[in-house]
């Protein structure tokens, strides 16, 4: 079966994606959806990053791409900063009968305990309404904190605590906004970011730590958050910008899900701008950056991830992983219940979309 699909955005996650489904033989790109002229128009191959043409012109007019009725939609707009909008957004493409896959908003990786009800309910009635599903992944929150842990949590026969951490130099990231003004980088660190204000890491990642807590069978009592940021010892340049003297080159934070006082299931993510700051916080299996999931038990386990790519460095490879594990789930999404899906509701996803030919 070949299924109908619309990119919608192609931005850094979202480029990936379209090549994916490009090259996905059992899905069919049906159109793309971009935000503004300078992408209107503009052949997918090209926004794919790809030296041909696919015959598949970008477009503005996201109301005609749903009247075309695809089976599906990968959502890959910029969210970080519009989240209502990204909210409505799905709202529209549920209700309209199509399906999605979306690498954000992240809180709808796992919204239960996380959103409230006025943003929650009205996308579960979208779904209903339209008899459409919802899947929200990708590698953090995703993969490397719902499929790895979860895979080993089914190994062992006691568990006192699940961590998962992404170390990861973040020097090379490629995008100004999400750097400067979400996380604060390179700002005073008496200058409290989004990303940092009181709530905002529980809404990003507590539903990582709730839907771990779920699939080892615990009920938390709450979730706590904590972070430390830590200046740039001296002047240096990141791909995004200038990092000053004294401004915020290093971030860690934690999101705890708590069983009374004691954190059972933990997010934690250290931040580096250069592999030599901070040493005495945890280290990634490649200077680059890891993930690293450590289940303390019976048994006990650490396990890391490391990414690359032929094609650029770890945050390039993260980034398409992020987009496959949602368009490789294409199938298994439309074929699912209507609602909001988890990564506890989906069979396992094997399938890339090149396949290894005779």
């Amino acid at each position: 079966m070949t299924y109908r699909v619309v990119q919608w955005g192609t931005g850094n996650v979202g480029r990936h994606a379209l090549a994916g489904v490009i090259a996905n033989p059992d899905l069919e790109l049906t159109g793309v959806c971009v935000s503004g002229p300078a992408k209107d128009g503009v052949d997918a191959g090209t926004l794919a990053g790809l030296n041909h043409s696919v015959g598949v012109a970008a477009t503005t007019d996201a109301a005609a791409l749903l009247a075309s009725g695809p089976d599906c939609v990968v959502y890959c707009s910029m969210t970080d900063n519009r989240l209502f909008e990204a909210v409505q957004d799905l709202r529209r493409i549920l209700a309209a009968g199509i399906n999605v896959v979306a690498c954000a908003p992240v809180f709808f990786q796992y919204p239960y305990g996380v959103l409230p009800d006025d943003l929650l309910e009205p996308v579960q009635e979208a779904a209903v309404q339209g008899n459409s599903s919802l899947w929200v992944n990708g590698i953090d929150p995703g993969f490397a904190n719902d499929l790895l842990p979860l895979a080993l949590a089914g190994t062992c026969l006691r568990i006192d605590q699940v961590r998962c951490l992404e170390i990861v130099d973040y020097a090379s990231y490629d995008n100004r906004e999400v750097m400067f003004d979400i996380m604060g980088f390179g700002k005073p660190v008496d200058d409290i970011p989004m990303l940092l204000q009181p709530g905002v890491l529980s809404l990003a990642w507590g539903g990582t730590v709730r839907q771990l807590a779920a699939g080892i069978g615990v009920t938390l009592d709450g979730v706590t958050e904590a972070y430390q940021r830590v200046p740039a010892p001296e002047s240096f340049d990141i791909v995004t910008g200038h990092i000053a003297e004294g401004t915020a080159a290093a971030l860690r934070f934690e999101v705890r899900g708590m069983v009374g006082d004691v954190p059972v299931t933990v997010l934690e993510h250290v931040t580096r701008l250069r592999s030599d700051l901070c040493p005495d916080w945890p280290q990634p299996a490649h200077r680059a950056g890891s993930y690293r999931v450590e289940i303390t038990g019976e048994p006990s386990y650490a396990l890391d991830l490391v990414t690359s790519s032929r094609h650029g460095d770890h945050n390039y490879a993260t980034l398409l992983a992020t987009g496959m594990r949602i368009v490789n789930a294409v199938p298994a999404v439309v074929a699912a219940p209507p609602g909001i899906l988890t990564a506890l509701d989906l069979p396992l996803i094997t399938s890339p979309a090149v396949r290894p030919s005779r």
